[in-house]
């Protein structure tokens, strides 16, 4: 099947199973689909945009109330509609961060945080990791003093993820949080592997912002995610404009600076909008698939020489393997080298992981029904033992 004569039709999803670490939460809905048919012209939405023209105010379809809704499933006051958590990263950066100011991050912050730190000029201290790569509140403390030391004050802003893209770990949020209020430091949570896959409230985890990503965890099209805040914080990072042109007096209403007027149009928000009432309940079901999760990885883990690299026990589905003695020491005299374990799942209908990957690698098996973990399991263990690796019962 074809969409163009040049342009395949993609059914990776509906002819394998996907373990990508990152893809996993983004599947789309059938709803969501149906609404991508539908609202694909990409100013679809603004056919009944009225004063003041922006697009949280848009009634019909009812992108307000969604707004609305999308801030309460965070458990935070307001919230916008944004294109990927970068933007969200990079909005909350722009409100706070002039030149030369110190900004906490961590040894796991995604390199996007670090972007937007770059693009308003500040400076970038990292919280390191322990020995089992988890952000500690304690090394969080010991790093503001140091930046207080340095810097003669507090940063202006910390990032924290709520689990990090390398080892799918959760980290210490709340008392970290905790701990950098104490400078009043405001504190920028990144949900793009929690919010739409687990219930997540900003406020009881005692942050300031929470950013989510709508391709990787809610089910929606790329590029889209939310930005939400406490109604002490909407007030500075969605400021509205002052500026006026000086030949035409112009000035733009209610347009607000870091969302640059209107953010997500046409079919990314009738995507998202579309898969938020399954978004909302599949939150409910995140234990289930947490123990999907740790069915294969026990499998994994029987196998002789492979290392879950990962927390253990695992509290997230996003998980980080080091099976470099075992099936990379098959590719060392496999005649497909490294490409042989990537070929062999193939074969099993099995897509994810890189191909001629066979030392540390990552994989995420949420969405997945039991039966098709179990069959990736058996999968594994089969591959295993064919290439004369040992596995324990």
């Amino acid at each position: 099947m074809k969409c163009t004569a040049d342009i395949e039709a993609r059914d990776l999803e509906e002819m394998n199973i996907n373990i990508d670490p990152i893809q996993a939460g983004g599947r789309l809905t059938a709803d969501a689909m149906k609404a991508i048919i539908a609202w694909g012209d990409g100013y679809s939405v603004c056919d009944n945009c009225r004063k003041p023209f922006r697009l949280d105010y848009i009634e019909k379809p009812a992108i307000n109330v969604f707004h609305d809704d999308l801030a309460a499933f965070v458990g935070m006051d307001e919230a916008r509609v944004v294109p990927g958590a970068r933007r969200g990263f990079q909005a909350v950066a722009g409100t706070y961060v002039q030149k030369g100011d110190p900004v906490m991050l961590t040894g796991l912050s995604h390199y996007t945080e670090f972007l937007a730190v770059e693009n308003t000029g500040g400076v970038p201290l990292e919280i390191p990791k322990d020995e089992k790569n988890i952000i500690r509140a304690g090394a969080a403390a010991e790093k503001l003093e140091e930046a207080v030391r340095t810097f003669g004050r507090p940063p202006v802003l910390l990032f924290i993820d709520h689990v990090d893209y390398q080892y799918g770990n959760l980290h210490e949020v709340k008392e970290i949080a905790r701990v950098a209020h104490q400078y009043d430091v405001p504190v920028l949570l990144n949900g793009a592997y929690t919010v739409g896959i687990l219930p997540v409230d900003g406020k009881a985890l005692g942050v300031d912002f929470v950013v989510g990503s709508g391709h990787k965890s809610m089910a929606a099209p790329a590029p889209s995610g939310v930005l939400a805040t406490t109604a002490e914080r909407a007030d500075e990072v969605f400021r509205t404009t002052t500026i006026k042109g000086d030949v035409t007096g112009r000035t733009f209403g209610l347009k607000e600076v870091e969302m640059m007027g209107c953010t997500l149009m046409g079919v990314t928000l009738m995507g998202m909008m579309a898969s938020f009432p399954h978004v909302q309940e599949r939150v409910n079901h995140w234990e289930e698939h947490l123990a999907n999760g740790t069915l294969f990885v026990n499998a994994l883990a029987a196998i002789e020489g492979t290392e879950i690299r990962s927390e253990m026990p695992r509290r997230h589905t996003l998980t980080r393997v080091d099976t470099t003695a075992s099936f990379d020491r098959v590719a060392e005299t496999h005649k497909k080298r490294g490409f042989f374990l990537s070929s062999a799942l193939k074969k099993k209908g099995i897509v994810g992981v890189i191909p001629g990957a066979t030392k540390v690698w990552k994989f995420n098996t949420y969405g997945l029904s039991r039966a098709q973990v179990e069959y990736l399991a058996a999968a594994y263990l089969e591959i295993a033992e064919e290439n004369e690796l040992s596995v324990s019962s």
